[in-house]
């Protein structure tokens, strides 16, 4: 019994310390890989072809502030807001499955990027819930430890954003020919646009659908809060 005790203690700490310690070091450190990323490699080997990543960091500073503003107006409008969770869409998204409505998820970027950078897709139930309460204990993590640009940054340089594209500057150069420092409001709500499905979504060759659901988006980004340092004229399409 004593053995169990300090058996699961010393597992509880290492836990605690290792956890608590890599999201210290990505508030300073750039996200080059992340597990999503080594599993597309391992899906593109099995199809057969030359694995590829596509994926360039960049700073915050150096990211058209079109880009969080249309990932904030389609993904997240309360990002600034909250603490990590919009409970009121997530209630709302349950109330819709519960009503027969289609299932969707309600996850914040501070959540899809605790997602991203710590934790593997799965798609069993047992994995999903473990998953999700892994989620859940990164998501407050890094709300306390990063803050909401740190997270902004994270979430645009490394969510997946086509197939082996991943980040924001990436899909700037691939889909546009242009820098993320460059982007336009047009351009970036086709990019957030793709994001719910980006391997099914192109946004360098938009369909009907994507260029109407890239309007909304455009119509959104100046409704949506801005970042401290960002002026309100700076936000205006282009």
């Amino acid at each position: 019994m004593k053995f169990i005790k300090r058996w699961v203690r010393n597992t509880l700490i290492f836990f605690f310390v290792s956890t608590i310690g890599a999201v210290v070091a990505f508030k300073y450190m750039p996200v080059y890989f992340t597990p999503l990323m080594i599993i597309r490699c391992a899906e593109q080997a099995t199809r057969g072809e030359v694995p590829h990543i596509d994926h360039k960091w960049v700073p915050l500073s150096e990211i058209s502030h079109n880009a969080p503003q249309a990932v904030m107006a389609s993904e997240d409008n309360l990002f600034l807001d909250h603490n990590g969770f919009d409970f009121k869409e997530i209630l709302k998204a349950q109330a819709e499955a519960q009503g027969g409505g289609r299932v969707r998820g309600a996850s914040t970027i501070s959540q899809q990027t605790a997602k991203n950078v710590f934790l593997w897709p799965g798609n069993s139930t047992a994995s999903k819930w473990v998953r999700k309460g892994f989620e859940v204990y990164f998501t407050v993590l890094i709300e306390k430890i990063w803050g909401k640009e740190r997270i902004m940054e994270v979430y645009l340089n490394s969510i997946e954003m086509g197939d082996g594209i991943y980040g924001i500057e990436a899909v700037s150069v691939i889909n546009f020919h242009s820098r993320a420092s460059n982007i336009t409001a047009k351009q970036a709500a086709l990019v957030a646009a793709t994001l719910p499905d980006p391997l099914h979504r192109d946004s360098g060759h938009p369909t009907p659908w994507l260029n109407k659901r890239s309007k909304q988006i455009v119509d959104l980004m100046g409704k949506v809060k801005t970042f401290p340092h960002v002026t309100s004229e700076s936000t205006g399409a282009k």
